[in-house]
């Protein structure tokens, strides 16, 4: 199978491998090296990771400050 790269460097792969990794719009893909060259792999995200934001996000009660959030100290584990 063959896919053509842009000008821009963009890549369209067909909806059939797209649905075979189970991915969709937002999600993103990891690109792996192995010897046998490379790996593409779904990248999604582990919801369970963002258990401790759990009752900071209310829907019509306030904004979350982002800024705020970001400068506190968090576990390592939870960064791509």
């Amino acid at each position: 199978m063959f896919v053509k790269i842009t000008a821009k460097r963009q890549v369209t792969f067909p909806a059939r491998v797209l649905d075979a990794l189970g991915v969709k719009p937002g999600d993103r893909l990891e690109l792996h090296e192995s010897r046998e060259g490379y790996v593409l792999r779904a990248r999604h995200v582990d919801l369970t990771r963002l258990a401790m934001l759990r009752g900071k996000l209310k829907r019509g009660k306030g904004t979350f400050d982002l800024e705020a959030f970001r400068g506190k100290p968090h576990d390592r584990s939870l960064r791509d």
